[in-house]
């Protein structure tokens, strides 16, 4: 019964981001929030070579201390997740946990330290070391303006998915056309399929890097009519978000105005 209750307080100092919190909760927000800052600074200036030498052991230091508070962070979260209901079940629910995007963002940002300690390959650890970036993404539970793009983006993703799949649609045909058009007047530039959808990624965006281009009348029409449906293709699924940002603006002015006031008389509540 006291673990029970030990667990249940816990929980609510961890995950309690909204409405009253105890001071206990304030204070464990604030020195997360201060670590995540200190990392995001970490990982800049650690890519100063001259600082990255200078201050090596202290960089070396901070990973460590920082390594250590969010895998204690981690696995206390796994133990009082079954407070929610939604990971009620002391196995299951623990599982389920694990996969929901919280738990995954906080496995990322500490799962590279352990994995580049089994292999000495520096490439390696140097990829596995821009895996850290992904302590950047634990201010999503603390900013209440990345859960609104995180909601939007689960209201308007069918949408957003359709919208994407007609983008690499345009992207291919487009590419492929115009290696059929352009390989025999530029053999090196336009040598595959694969090579020309750079000039598609760049034409599209409009980007127009200006190392690949048709210089045949009909590449150069099809190059003119792929970069005007860019514009047209990314103003697509600007288009869905912004609705999905106003639609949930608008039910969330509903539901402070429906708390104020009683569903049942319309007396405005005390």
């Amino acid at each position: 019964m006291n673990s029970n209750w030990s667990r249940k307080e816990i929980y609510k100092v961890l995950e309690v981001t909204r409405g009253k919190k105890s001071t206990a909760s304030l204070v464990f927000n604030a020195i997360l929030l201060t670590t995540i800052s200190l990392n995001t600074f970490a990982i800049i200036l650690h890519s100063v070579k001259s600082l990255r030498h200078d201050f090596v052991s202290f960089f070396s230091d901070f990973e460590y201390f920082s390594v250590i508070f969010f895998t204690i962070e981690y696995f206390v979260r796994l133990w009082v997740c079954v407070e929610n209901e939604k990971y009620r079940h002391p196995l299951w629910g623990r599982i389920r946990y694990m996969f929901s995007a919280g738990a995954l963002i906080d496995l990322l940002a500490i799962m590279p330290f352990y994995l580049s300690n089994f292999t000495s390959d520096t490439g390696l650890i140097r990829i596995l070391r821009l895996f850290r970036i992904f302590r950047l993404f634990k201010f999503s539970r603390y900013v209440h303006a990345l859960k609104v793009i995180e909601s939007v983006f689960k209201e308007k993703r069918e949408e957003l998915i359709l919208s994407f799949v007609f983008f690499i649609f345009t992207l291919l045909i487009s590419s492929a056309t115009m290696y059929y058009i352009e390989n025999q007047a530029q053999p090196n530039i336009f040598s595959s399929i694969p090579a020309t959808i750079w000039w598609g990624v760049t034409t599209i965006t409009s980007v127009g890097y200006g190392d690949a281009y048709p210089i045949t009348p009909l590449g150069k029409l099809l190059g003119g009519i792929v970069a005007v449906a860019g514009v047209a293709m990314f103003a697509l699924p600007t288009g869905i978000f912004v609705s999905g940002f106003n639609e949930h603006i608008k039910s969330s002015k509903q539901d402070k105005k429906d708390f104020k006031f009683c569903p049942h008389c319309g007396e405005q509540l005390s």
